[in-house]
């Protein structure tokens, strides 16, 4: 189970103080009152959503950093948010067992789908809007289709033996990825609604996914590595991992906008940029927070933001907007 509670954008040029909590620094975000576990940006990159622990879902002005409003209606902790890829719509994940569909216009309720018997650990849509995946945790370990016009389930696709800590669409919408506790992960002909195949190779939990424009997967983990398969011969291409002295559990995975640099993040606070071309890490930096459960690029690319655990010293959970190649 991954948790996080703070946002990070690098450079962060504020020192953290003791006591009383201190003012949002540039390049902070505070908001949240418990972890931030999951977080995207908007297809246009007009908003930033970000899934917290405190049981809301909050919508961001990338343009200034202003909070726009909180979505309200969770019962418990809010583990992942993803936009449709047309922008108007957003779905949201959490431990009430649910998913719930926004109006990404105006944060208006549409929907709650139910179904799974335990966490949703994470949401995606397909490319043309028209579905909605989500992975079950611990007690449930499902990956099902969701019809997002009316909530209704649409497969159960089956499932993994631990909790399912990620899906994935490809981007032609032809499978799905699934990323497990059970350190496998699965692919899934959507039209057929049948598992193709099991990879292996990682020896913990599969915590992110995600597919490259020329459908290339890549995945990170909690063995500390980020990985990029070649998913027809049904094995790694590539297995990255940092110098031992900036090695770290891999939560977060993002693909910079121009779809030539990977960021991770992890839990020991290690935030790491890499080549896909060469699979080099061209930067690295350790963030002022642990527990960065997830990244993400900002629509320009120059800077990443990341999601944490709150601090003791603080009141809300941060997140932190940093540069990439910021010293």
């Amino acid at each position: 189970m991954k948790y996080c509670a703070l946002l990070v954008f690098v450079p962060l040029a504020a020192v953290l103080a003791a006591d009383p909590p201190p003012a949002p620094a540039p390049g902070e975000l505070h908001g949240h009152t418990a972890l931030v576990y999951g977080l995207a940006f908007s297809p246009e990159g007009k908003q930033l959503a970000t899934a917290g622990f405190d049981n809301v879902v909050k919508i961001w002005d990338p343009n200034g950093w202003k909070e726009i409003r909180t979505l309200t209606g969770h019962t418990g902790p809010v583990y992942c948010v993803a936009y449709s890829k047309d922008g108007s719509s957003l779905a949201s994940s959490s431990a009430d067992k649910t998913i719930r569909l926004w109006k990404a216009a105006d944060g208006s309720f549409l929907r709650e789908i139910k179904g799974h018997t335990d966490i949703v650990d994470c949401v995606a849509w397909n490319p043309d809007g028209k579905l909605v995946a989500s992975g079950g945790g611990r007690d449930d370990k499902t990956v099902r289709l969701w019809n997002p016009a009316d909530g209704k389930e649409m497969k159960n696709l089956g499932a993994h033996a631990g909790a399912v800590y990620a899906v994935a669409f490809s981007p032609d919408g032809k499978y799905l990825a699934s990323g497990s506790a059970d350190m496998t992960i699965k692919i899934w002909d959507v039209m057929g609604q049948k598992e193709l195949k099991t990879l292996k190779g990682p020896t913990g939990g599969v915590t992110a996914l995600a597919y490259t424009t020329d459908g290339t997967l890549l995945s990170v983990g909690q063995d500390r590595t980020f990985r990029v398969w070649d998913v027809n011969a049904g094995k790694e291409s590539k297995t990255l991992q940092q110098t031992p002295d900036k090695q770290d559990d891999l939560y977060g995975l993002a693909i910079s906008p121009d779809g030539k640099s990977v960021a991770t993040s992890g839990y020991s606070g290690w935030l790491t940029v890499w080549s896909l071309a060469d699979g080099k890490p061209t930067w690295s930096k350790k963030l002022p927070a642990p527990c960065a459960f997830c990244c993400a690029f900002t629509p320009d690319g120059k800077s990443i933001v990341t999601g944490h655990e709150i601090l003791p010293n603080l009141k809300n959970a941060p997140c932190y907007i940093t540069a990439v190649g910021a010293p």
